[in-house]
C-alpha cells in the first residue's frame, strides 16, 4: 500500500525524523489557509506547492512549484489542483493520460535562507530478497534523476546491508554519514536521521522508504524534503491506523473492486484473462499462456474457497478489460472441490448472459471427473481440458 507524501512525512515525524513541514489542502481555500499558517510559523513568504499523487517525478510534469507570495500560491495551487499530472511514473508515462490531482501539500521552503549552501542526497531502505535482509541505499547525488545516476555512475550509489538478527548498528549509520562526506554537526544529524528512519521502516512494516531528496541545509540540519512510502499489505492487520490511510482513488479501480470481493488481482497488458486458485499455479498458468502465443491480461487468484458468487465476480472483473480475447480457468481441487468450481462457472455463465470471449476450463484434483462432465454437458460454449498442454493448445486455437 502506497502513502501520499504528506502521509509518509507524518509517519516519519512520529519516529523523530526531521521533515519538511507542511499542510495538505483539498481545494484553493484550504491551500490559502495552509499558506497563511505556514507563513506565520516560518516567518517567510516562500512556500512550495506539491501535487499529491502516487507517482514520482512530479516536478517534471509541473506538479511542484515554488510560491514566493500569496498571489503565486493561489496561481500554482489553482493550476495544480484538478490537473491531469503526467510524470515518467504515471500510467503511460509522459505520453499517457496522467493522474488527477485531488490535493496538494503546501510546504515550507526547506532550502531557505541559503539555497546555495544546501546539498541533496538520496536515501532509501528496502528488502534485498537475494540477501534476505534490509538494505540502505544512498548516494551523494540526490534529486530527480537518481535512476540516471545509478545507470551511468553506479560507483556513486552505496549500499549498507542490515543483519536481521542484529539490526542497524551505530557504526553503520556513521558509515552512511561518512560516505556522504559529512562531518561535525551534520554527521551527527545524519546518524540520527538514518537511525530514526530505520526504526520507522521496521515499526511500520514498510517494504520501501525512499527519501529523495534528503536535504543537508546550510545550518547543518538533515531533512526529508520528499518521501515515498510503501507498506506491506500483509502486515496492515497490525496497523489499523495506517490501513485507514489507503487512498483508493489512486489505485486501479478494478483492483480495488477485486480486493473488496477478496480476490487477488493484478492488471497486466495482455489478451488472455486468467482465473486460478493459488499464486504458484497462477504463475505457471501465465507461463503456459505465453508459451501458447498469448499474453496474460491479469493475475487473478480466487483463493482456496472459490464458490459460484466469487467465480462470477472474477468473470466480471476480467471482462472489464476490453483487451481480453479469451479466458483460461485453471483450478487445482485440493481444498476446493472441482465440481463446486464447475458449478460456479456454469452459474456465472447463465447469470451473466452472453460472455463474448471463449472460455477454456482446466480442472484437476478432487472430483475433477465430475466437474469435466458437468462442463461438457452444460451446453455452454466452454472448452474443457485435463492437462496443462491441452489447455495451452486450446488457448492457441481460440486466439488463432
Amino acid at each position: 500500500m502506497n502513502l501520499h507524501e504528506y502521509q509518509g512525512k507524518e509517519l516519519l515525524k512520529s519516529y523523530g525524523v526531521a521533515i519538511q513541514e507542511g499542510y495538505v489542502a483539498n481545494n484553493l481555500d484550504e491551500a490559502v489557509e495552509a499558506y497563511e499558517k505556514l507563513r506565520e510559523q516560518t516567518k517567510s513568504d516562500f512556500a512550495v506547492v506539491k501535487a499529491q499523487i502516487h507517482a514520482g517525478g512530479r516536478g517534471k510534469g509541473g506538479g511542484v512549484k515554488l510560491a514566493k507570495n500569496l498571489d503565486d500560491l493561489k496561481e500554482h495551487a489553482g493550476n495544480i489542483l484538478g490537473m491531469m499530472l503526467k510524470t515518467p511514473q504515471t500510467p503511460g508515462g509522459m505520453e499517457g493520460p496522467g493522474k488527477l490531482v485531488r490535493k496538494v501539500l503546501v510546504a515550507e521552503d526547506a532550502y531557505a535562507p541559503d539555497f546555495d549552501a544546501c546539498k541533496e542526497y538520496y536515501v532509501s531502505i528496502l528488502m534485498d530478497r537475494e540477501r534476505k535482509c534490509n538494505v540502505i541505499i544512498y548516494s551523494t547525488e540526490g534529486g530527480m534523476d537518481i535512476e540516471k545516476v545509478a545507470e551511468e555512475t553506479p560507483h556513486l550509489v552505496h549500499k549498507e546491508y542490515i543483519d536481521p538478527t542484529l539490526g542497524l548498528q551505530g557504526f553503520q549509520a556513521r558509515k552512511v554519514a561518512f560516505n556522504l562526506g559529512l562531518s561535525g554537526q551534520a554527521m551527527k544529524q545524519m546518524v540520527k536521521f538514518i537511525s530514526n528512519l530505520y526504526k520507522a521502516f521496521l515499526g511500520a512494516d514498510a517494504s520501501l522508504f525512499e527519501i529523495n531528496p534528503t536535504l543537508h541545509t546550510g545550518d547543518d540540519r538533515i531533512v526529508a524534503v520528499d518521501c515515498k512510502v510503501t507498506l506491506d499489505d500483509n502486515a496492515l492487520f497490525r496497523h489499523k491506523d495506517l490501513a485507514e490511510l489507503r487512498d483508493t482513488d489512486e489505485e486501479d479501480p478494478t483492483e480495488v473492486e477485486a480486493k473488496a470481493h477478496h480476490l487477488n488481482y493484478v492488471n497486466l497488458d495482455g489478451n488472455v484473462g486468467c482465473m486460478v486458485n493459488g499464486a504458484g499455479l497462477a504463475m505457471a498458468t501465465m507461463d503456459i499462456i505465453k508459451l501458447s502465443g498469448g499474453e496474460p491480461a491479469n493475475f487473478l487468484d480466487v483463493g482456496g474457497t472459490a464458490d459460484a458468487a466469487r467465480v462470477e465476480q472474477a468473470f466480471r472483473i476480467i471482462l472489464k478489460d476490453p483487451e481480453v480475447k479469451a479466458i483460461l480457468i485453471n483450478i487445482f481441487g485440493g481444498i476446493v472441490r472441482c465440481d463446486r468450481v464447475a458449478q460456479g462457472v456454469i452459474d456465472a455463465y447463465k447469470n451473466m448472459g452472453n460472455i463474448p470471449v471463449p472460455i477454456i476450463v482446466r480442472l484437476q484434483g478432487t472430483n475433477a471427473d465430475v466437474a469435466k462432465k458437468m462442463i461438457d454437458e452444460s451446453g455452454l460454449a466452454v472448452h474443457s481440458a485435463i492437462q496443462l498442454q491441452e489447455a495451452a493448445d486450446l488457448v492457441k486455437e481460440v486466439l488463432a
